[in-house]
């Protein structure tokens, strides 16, 4: 590739970056709000029979440029705690209900409110715990110079099959190659992922290992 080929291909990338993908993802969000609001409103009633109030699970994540917003998700554990009011671990909260809806990634489905918004975008790293912040290195805290999403590079790469590290990597070779073909890509093998649930548990337990920083 010629200096004048890879100029014009990076300043393909930050016109998709800067000006088509937040427009696209307002759009596309909106749209599956729309189709989907009858399956929303029957997981809904589901999570509230099943594991009862609240229905949304509601956590502070970072996103673009480490700006911290709040992020929707259904509920898929209860509040059960041990004799000294303590929340028992995940392992233990989490019911074969919450763990269907993860395995179907339904519980995802609030986070279109969060694309609609602008806090995130349908393809990009996906938003992690606010306490991880302080425990990235220099490279890694370069995922968050895109928008969160609500589906990534790392997600049709592995999912919690992966390390931190890979997941990492995955997300920093994703901010350096925004592509609108390779978001679409990224969208359809996300479905694949979901209809055939690949990659839904880590190694070691059913939800994802705490990042305690690089040793």
């Amino acid at each position: 590739m010629t200096g004048f080929e890879q100029q014009t291909e990076s300043t393909n990338k930050g016109i998709y970056r800067r000006f088509i993908k937040r427009p696209i993802d307002f759009c596309l969000s909106l749209f599956a709000l729309i189709i989907l609001s009858p399956v929303i409103i029957v997981v809904a009633l589901l999570v509230r029979v099943k594991l009862g109030h609240p229905v949304i699970f509601k956590q502070k994540r970072p996103g673009l440029n480490e700006k911290i917003f709040t992020m929707y998700k259904f509920r898929t554990m209860t509040d059960k705690k041990d004799q000294n009011g303590q929340l028992l671990p995940d392992s233990e909260r989490l019911t074969k209900f919450g763990k269907m809806l993860r395995s179907t990634s339904l519980d995802e489905l609030p986070e279109l409110f969060n694309i609609l918004k602008g806090d995130m975008s349908i393809v990009g790293p996906r938003p992690l715990l606010v306490e991880y912040l302080e425990r990235y290195n220099a490279c890694q805290k370069r995922r968050h110079e895109v928008r969160p999403g609500l589906t990534g590079n790392a997600q049709v790469s592995g999912r919690n099959a992966l390390t931190w590290e890979e997941k990492f990597n995955l997300d920093v070779d994703y901010v350096d190659h925004i592509r609108f073909l390779r978001d679409i890509r990224i969208i359809l093998m996300t479905v694949k992922k979901v209809i055939m649930r690949e990659g839904i548990h880590s190694t070691q337990s059913d939800t994802m290992e705490y990042f305690t920083g690089n040793h």
